[in-house]
């Protein structure tokens, strides 16, 4: 391979990702644009809360129900397959949810939305595999959750400007159309491997001599499940996702919130603010600590036992101390959460892709993609009932107790993490 049709590769693969990436910041776009449109959507449908609040959840549950398809299909008949398709329904989704006429149509637009961007995150996972360098994937998948937290601010600050410009239903319209003009750039441009360009691999053009086995003989679906269920060190890896993830998704998405309002009477906007470090915890830090894995440590393990530590302490300070940080100390506490508990997942699906041939990645890191929102969907309600089993104040806040049990919980639940990370493998090799 010539020197300008190694740079053409290089080039390319770039042009991949960002097409990729910006399908990403549309799957965290819907998982939380819920919040900006809440008031506009009970009203225009005239429904309660807790009708909308299941209009909301039922992205999660089709978005868990999807992982193991998506790593199978990813692996069956090619991941840019499986992304455009599901990607044309994500946009058939977002548009019927705009022009809904009923809230029975709005849940069968939001039930499309969920089945569609359920399938970006694994087939992406499985095309970096193809086009970057094994040393480089941990910062790729870095930059993708990177990606991750900017979509946590488009759903929140760029959704509140196009509703109060735009209205709700346009603004959706709108979105639906950026997703379909990404799946046709999907389907010109991605492609599932350098192969398919004609072009050699990462590995061959680096004249390394090994190269992965993309080209072994196919592993059967069955197979492939079940070679990743027997690996024993995948488990030790499936366990932290679950409790690392459920602390996430149960305090930073939902009850921190609450917590900062409730024990430190923060406004709205003053809650807004110190929530907003874990956006910018994903942005700075899932890009960093690939980075450091792959270049300064050279290690999976090593950065999985500091975050999780890290997360450990956190928590403790928050229960040690629950109403004793100034504003600026939630800032930081709040940016450490976000960097231990959320920017650290790239390394999990890099290990979790590392303990396994490439030719079932997708299936892999599906499979393991179950246990995170396993973690959010177990915490989640489980970290409200520890508040309701106190009572609240007189005006109707929930306790300061409640919040000590609920640190405790999530104290505990953090220690359980750490204690997985010291029994998984390292998989990092140059």
């Amino acid at each position: 391979m010539n020197r300008h049709q190694k740079n053409q590769l290089l080039r390319f693969r770039w042009e991949i990702f960002l097409i990729l990436a910006f399908a990403y910041l549309l799957v965290y776009f819907h998982r939380l644009s819920f919040s900006v449109v809440a008031d506009n959507l009970i009203r225009e449908f005239n429904t309660t809360a807790s009708t909308l609040g299941l209009l909301g959840s039922i992205y999660f549950y089709c978005y868990a129900f999807m992982q193991l398809p998506a790593g199978l299909l990813s692996d069956s008949i090619g991941p840019r397959k499986t992304v455009t398709f599901f990607l044309l329904i994500a946009a058939i989704g977002s548009i019927i949810f705009g022009l809904a006429p009923n809230i029975e149509t709005a849940f069968i637009g939001r039930i499309l939305v969920g089945f569609g961007v359920s399938m970006v995150f694994i087939p992406t996972m499985k095309i970096l595999s193809q086009w970057f360098r094994p040393y480089e994937f941990a910062f790729m998948a870095g930059l993708l959750n990177a990606v991750g937290g900017i979509g946590v601010f488009a759903a929140t600050g760029l959704l509140a400007f196009m509703t109060i410009n735009f209205g709700w239903r346009l603004s959706f319209e709108l979105i639906g159309v950026c997703t379909a003009i990404i799946t046709v750039l999907c389907w010109l441009i991605v492609r599932d491997r350098p192969k398919d360009k004609g072009w050699p691999s990462v590995n061959m053009i680096d004249n390394r001599k090994t190269e992965p086995p993309v080209d072994s003989p196919q592993i059967s679906l069955s197979e492939s499940v079940k070679r990743v269920l027997s690996e024993k060190h995948f488990w030790p890896v499936a366990a932290w996702f679950f409790f690392d993830c459920g602390i996430f998704f149960g305090f930073g998405a939902l009850w921190g919130g609450p917590f900062l309002m409730h024990v430190y009477n923060l406004s709205h906007a003053e809650t807004g603010t110190v929530l907003s470090m874990i956006a910018l915890g994903m942005i700075i830090g899932s890009p960093a600590i690939g980075l450091i894995s792959d270049k300064l440590i050279k290690s999976r393990k090593i950065p999985f036992m500091i975050c999780s530590l890290l997360l450990t302490i956190d928590i403790f300070l928050l229960y040690l101390f629950p109403a004793g940080f100034t504003k600026f100390s939630l800032c930081i506490l709040f940016f450490i959460f976000s960097l231990s508990s959320s920017a650290i997942v790239v390394i999990g699906f890099t290990t979790t892709k590392e303990l396994f041939p490439v030719s079932i990645a997708g299936t892999s890191v599906g499979t393991v993609n179950l246990f995170p929102f396993l973690g959010g969907a177990v915490f989640m309600p489980f970290l409200g009932k520890i508040l309701d089993a106190y009572p609240k104040t007189e005006n109707g806040s929930y306790s300061a107790e409640g919040y000590s049990t609920l640190l405790l919980v999530l104290l505990f639940s953090a220690l359980a993490a750490f204690t997985c990370t010291l029994f998984m493998k390292e998989t990092f090799s140059e």
